[in-house]
């Protein structure tokens, strides 16, 4: 039986998917071609840092990357585990398809590998959502799993909704559901990820998961609200706004052209170039599209010194234009237009 996700499609639905497609065609635009490795892999792994970091994984962007380089990482073995997992996971999208059962078995088992037992199984006993003692959600029960996760796997595969809308029902309804003991939000963030990829290749790197865990109170809220009404219509708004606003990040720099840093950079990043721009404006693109670079890398990639830079951004910070959010090491930048 087909289990279809309980939505009412609305006018702000659709204007907000052809602002996305919109911004689509303007990302692929300013990268004519295929991303660069280095780019893809920054994303991949700021989309993995912060779908970890909702799960309460501490590990920062620049951790997550030292433990993919094998270099020794102060983190408990079990959020290393989580790290080298989630990168493992993601690499092997491309040979998912989002239809098929045993295709989300196995993107399970690869996510928590060594982290749950029944890791690639789902779950064979109640499982609830808890906020401190009070039970928010409690799933359906164990012997109706399998039929619902098959109905909405069904229901993805024979829908007629718009990609970016089926995406966010899925996510959704896979939550309510909650098929596994446990990684039921990783999976349904890359679960996303992956239905998304399919229809815009380049969305399999977008890091959507970094806009869902700055906004992760409105997050669980809307999904609480979901069940309560039985209608995941505003969620799917969310989930839409948050795919918007990640694509702006992204192309913030990009759409003013790329070119190769002058010099070598320890954290690999795409370069903006805008052409006859005051050093400040050119520090505010880069670091809206790539937060946790250094100054050090800024001013590398946009060919100045990095005391300009400092001063450039000294005079960001005063005009309430650009803050630093975090400690020293592990934080990043915010551009606050």
């Amino acid at each position: 039986m087909t289990q279809s996700p309980p939505f009412q499609l609305t006018h702000a639905m659709l204007g907000r998917v052809a602002e996305i497609a919109e911004r689509v065609g303007a990302w692929n635009a300013a990268n004519p071609v295929a991303l660069l490795p280095q780019l893809r892999r920054g994303n991949r792994i700021r989309s993995i840092q912060a779908s970890l970091a909702i799960e309460q994984n501490t590990l920062s962007v620049e951790q997550v990357t030292a433990v993919l380089d094998g270099k020794p990482v102060l983190g408990t073995p079990r959020e290393i585990q989580e790290v080298l997992n989630a990168f493992a996971a993601y690499e092997a999208m491309a040979d998912w398809q989002p239809t098929r059962l045993d295709d989300l078995l196995a993107a399970h088992e690869r996510l928590m590998r060594g982290l749950v037992e029944d890791a690639g199984r789902l779950r064979s006993g109640g499982v609830g959502i808890y906020q401190g003692q009070q039970v928010v959600h409690m799933a359906p029960p164990a012997g109706r799993v399998p039929a619902l996760v098959q109905g909405l796997l069904d229901w993805l595969a024979s829908t007629d909704a718009h990609p970016l809308i089926a995406s966010c029902a899925f996510h959704y309804e896979l939550e309510f559901i909650h098929p596994f003991s446990d990684g039921n939000g990783r999976i349904g963030r890359l679960w996303q990820t992956l239905i998304l990829s399919r229809w815009q290749p380049v969305l399999a790197f977008l890091p959507v998961e970094t806009v869902i865990k700055r906004r992760q109170a409105d997050y669980y809220r809307l999904l609480g609200e979901a069940d309560q009404a039985g209608d995941c219509t505003g969620f799917i708004g969310f989930l839409l706004d948050a795919i918007f606003d990640a694509l702006q990040q992204a192309i913030d720099g990009a759409l003013a052209g790329t070119a190769k840093p002058a010099t070598p950079v320890e954290t690999p990043v795409e370069t903006p170039v805008i052409a006859r721009t005051r050093t400040p404006e050119r520090v505010l693109a880069l670091l809206a599209a790539h937060p946790t670079c250094t100054l050090a890398e800024v001013a590398a990639n946009i060919g100045k010194s990095v005391r300009a830079v400092e001063r450039a951004v000294t005079r960001l910070q005063q005009q309430g234009r650009l803050r630093f959010v975090g400690p020293r090491k592990g934080g990043h930048w915010e551009v606050l237009e």
